[in-house]
């Protein structure tokens, strides 16, 4: 593993040194805001994190967004649970947040990035991501219903 690194632009930065992150900040957004991880219990997203090389976006210190990367670092990276918060989108932030992503060491000569999106298709298509060349060859286990489950 490498040691956290840092992108600056004017006053935002992107670290990611998971000891700066606001993880009731993300929690919060990812439980109630964000559709594709409605109620995720705090200890599941916790996992999520240490699992992950995480990305936090700041402003003046605070915490503004988020992307994490599961990866083995050599073959495989899933983009996940990318956000910008709404206070400071319009400013090219989440753009410099997928710069930052593509260009970080540990994310080079990758065979293949994947990611899940409802309507964002376009914005990462610039980045390269494209539709399945085979979607033959995808499968899933998907349950939705997972995180009302594990709280019961």
């Amino acid at each position: 593993m490498t040691q956290p690194c840092e992108c600056r632009r004017g006053e935002y930065t992107i670290s990611t040194d998971k000891a700066r992150l606001d993880l009731e900040l993300v929690h919060r957004f990812l439980s109630q805001e964000a559709y594709w991880s409605p109620g995720i219990p705090y200890d599941v997203f916790i996992r999520s994190v240490e699992g992950s090389l995480a990305f936090g976006v700041y402003h003046a210190g605070r915490q503004i967004g988020f992307a994490r990367v599961i990866t083995d670092r050599a073959t495989f990276a899933y983009l996940g649970d990318v956000f910008i918060l709404e206070s400071h989108r319009d400013h090219g932030l989440g753009k410099w947040l997928m710069e930052c992503i593509m260009a970080h060491q540990d994310l080079q000569g990758l065979r293949r990035w994947m990611l899940v999106t409802r309507d964002a298709q376009g914005f990462y298509m610039q980045f390269g991501v494209k539709p399945l060349s085979h979607p033959e060859r995808i499968m899933e286990i998907f349950d939705p219903e997972v995180c009302a489950k594990h709280q019961v």
